[in-house]
């Protein structure tokens, strides 16, 4: 089943171009794909660059919390390397 999740990374000082050059690379992508749909996926950069945050439509919720938290084991040396910490949001439509 698909559900809309919002994640917030915190990034350490310097990283967000290293970090976003692994996302896009097949390595990333493949990560990526093995837990949500690229395609549909929003992001946007915090304006000093100390983060993301990214809108995603997950398709394997469990392998998505292993990416965020950094446990992926093909994500694990970028996460070290760049992110300081991770936040994972279950997204709900407001009824207006």
């Amino acid at each position: 089943m698909e559900k809309e999740m919002l994640v917030f990374l915190k990034l350490k000082e310097g990283k967000l171009e290293t970090f976003m050059g692994w996302m896009q690379s097949d390595e990333g992508m493949g990560v990526r794909k093995s837990v949500a749909y690229p395609e549909k996926t929003v992001g946007a950069m915090i304006p000093d660059k100390s983060g993301m945050l990214f809108k995603v439509n997950v398709h394997n919720e469990a392998g998505m919390k292993e990416f965020v938290t950094g446990n992926n084991p093909t994500a694990k040396a970028i996460y070290a390397e760049c992110v300081e910490s991770a936040k994972l949001y279950e997204l709900s439509e407001v009824n207006l």
